[in-house]
């Protein structure tokens, strides 16, 4: 009798542990709006936008190829600022990223880009020299340079990883650890302090669920409203 009562309990725990796992929800990101974000990073005609996209962007990556949206459609990104001669938090960022490289390294469906912010001093050879320094591998990782106001009106409109104040002339100057992470629709699912491992350690996790919920969309299983 005793047996036959241990036999039914296990049975009934190994029954309960199945239907948790079959009934406990999914891991999620949110989908971020300006609303969402530190007011002090948004513009103030930003803050109430619904619906926000990652903008179109022309840039030069450390190939020497020029660059735009079109470019890095469907991908996820993971996207910094950083500059080659800041001896402060962008080495560090940039040893972190790699990491994330090694995590990504059989994804052909994410992609790291990494704006200079001091783009005239960060031309095609300094970043391509920078990039052999750290063993950035082209396919999945971009250093970016081009027109200051067009790399700063992407930090503060686009990915909202720094202060609004500034307007990407000579005196304006982006130096944050923020890193974004968007999803394969351009909507912002993240932020994360470059400068911390366990926070790149999350975005390493959260780059997993992005690619669950992708790979659920392409088998038509994905719910767009659920996400």
């Amino acid at each position: 009798m005793m047996k036959q009562l241990i036999a039914l309990m296990v049975t009934f725990a190994v029954a309960v542990g199945i239907g948790y796992q079959i009934l406990k929800p999914a891991p999620n990101l949110p989908i971020l709006e300006p609303s969402d974000i530190n007011p002090a990073l948004i513009d103030g005609d930003l803050r109430h936008k619904t619906q926000h996209r990652i903008l179109p962007f022309g840039l030069i990556n450390h190939l020497g190829d020029s660059v735009g949206l079109d470019d890095v459609a469907g991908k996820i990104l993971v996207v910094d600022f950083f500059f080659t001669r800041c001896p402060t938090i962008c080495p560090i960022m940039t040893e972190n990223l790699t990491e994330v490289q090694k995590a990504i390294s059989d994804r052909s469906d994410v992609m790291i880009l990494s704006h200079s912010v001091t783009p005239a001093a960060d031309s095609v050879p300094v970043l391509a020299r920078y990039a052999e320094r750290y063993g950035v591998d082209a396919r999945r990782w971009w250093l970016l340079t081009g027109d200051k106001k067009e790399v700063y009106r992407l930090a503060r409109r686009s990915y909202f990883t720094c202060l609004e104040e500034g307007d990407g002339g000579l005196q304006d100057f982006v130096h944050t650890e923020n890193i974004a992470l968007v999803d394969a629709q351009g909507r912002l699912r993240g932020m994360y302090d470059g400068t911390s491992k366990d926070a790149m350690d999350q975005l390493i996790d959260d780059l997993e669920i992005l690619k669950e919920k992708k790979d659920e969309k392409n088998q038509g299983g994905f719910v767009e409203s659920k996400d």
